[in-house]
């Protein structure tokens, strides 16, 4: 009778774990997962690796860099009181209709020291038009990348605020419907950023590089070190805005009193810190971008680490 017992005791508790594990695959398969990649050179052109590597990986996104928006200068070499367009891309190239092109603008953080009338508008329909030229679309987001600090916190979350009322009125043109059927926005997350209160955009990126002081001259990589990531781990559960996440695959040289530097994030470092983020916050596994899109960064790293990186 006890052996009996028994026996119904461990089928039962097979059956729980059983149901245990596919409630788990049916809620993961639920969570939407994408591979991204960014891409980040003033020329959008591709050769055969680079299109084998979207291909091979997966890549349903790329977070594609338009233009980057700076402080303008008179001849005299003093500020202009307006921020304005620098090293816009040229595209002497498409890409694969099946990848979704999220445009992403750089702003440098003294843009935001004070506030600027129309800079918003002016943003997104430079990138509306640049689309409209390049038959780019439908687009569904767009994305602002700036290491803003609590210094210029406050002026660009009221930015980005003035971005997404811009898209939605953008979005209620009927001739512009083509280009934007959605007024999505999301924003790069730095380290740093965690311990402020969350910007007013639909997603972050994470960005899990440029972790140290790359004018430092000590041992650690300024690329990736987990010493530099780990203060900030504590930050990623209570952190209340939906977040994916992008590693590093890019060579980094630099002259440092007048000594050649070179570095380049080891694989195994790069798994050691997506085990760290992804055990205190699962979700950053749903959207794993590389940083970034380019030849020499595809060849740096074996296809197994690539996979490896993209693991979900």
């Amino acid at each position: 009778m006890c052996e009996i017992i028994g026996i119904m005791k461990s089928v039962l508790m097979i059956c729980l774990l059983s149901a245990c594990v596919m409630s788990c695959t049916l809620d993961s398969e639920q969570l939407a997962e994408f591979n991204a990649v960014y891409y980040w050179r003033t020329e959008l052109q591709l050769d055969s690796t680079e299109r084998l590597f979207l291909q091979r990986h997966h890549i349903s996104r790329i977070y594609c860099r338009y233009f980057d928006v700076v402080m303008g200068e008179q001849n005299s070499g003093t500020h202009n009181e307006e921020p304005v367009p620098n090293a816009t891309i040229t595209f002497t190239d498409t890409l694969p209709s099946d990848i979704e092109v999220v445009p992403t603008v750089f702003i440098t953080e003294d843009c935001m020291h004070q506030p600027h009338k129309g800079l918003a508008q002016k943003l997104v329909k430079r990138i509306i038009q640049m689309n409209e030229t390049h038959d780019i679309g439908p687009v569904r987001e767009i994305q602002i990348d700036c290491d803003y600090t609590a210094r210029s916190r406050h002026l660009y979350y009221e930015f980005l605020k003035e971005v997404k009322k811009e898209l939605e009125s953008q979005n209620s043109t009927p001739k512009l419907q083509t280009s934007y059927f959605n007024s999505q926005i999301s924003t790069t997350i730095r380290l740093h950023q965690l311990s402020m209160p969350v910007p007013p955009v639909d997603y972050g990126v994470l960005m899990l590089y440029n972790t140290g002081d790359p004018m430092k001259f000590y041992e650690r990589n300024p690329i990736l070190d987990m010493r530099d990531v780990a203060p900030y781990l504590r930050y990623l559960n209570s952190y209340k805005l939906p977040l994916a996440a992008a590693y590093p695959v890019f060579l980094w040289q630099r002259n440092l009193h007048g000594t050649n530097l070179e570095h380049q994030a080891d694989i195994s470092e790069i798994l050691r810190v997506k085990e760290a983020v992804e055990r205190e916050r699962p979700q950053l596994s749903q959207e794993i971008i590389t940083y970034h899109l380019d030849k020499e960064n595809i060849e740096r790293y074996t296809p197994e680490d690539y996979e490896a990186i993209y693991c979900h």
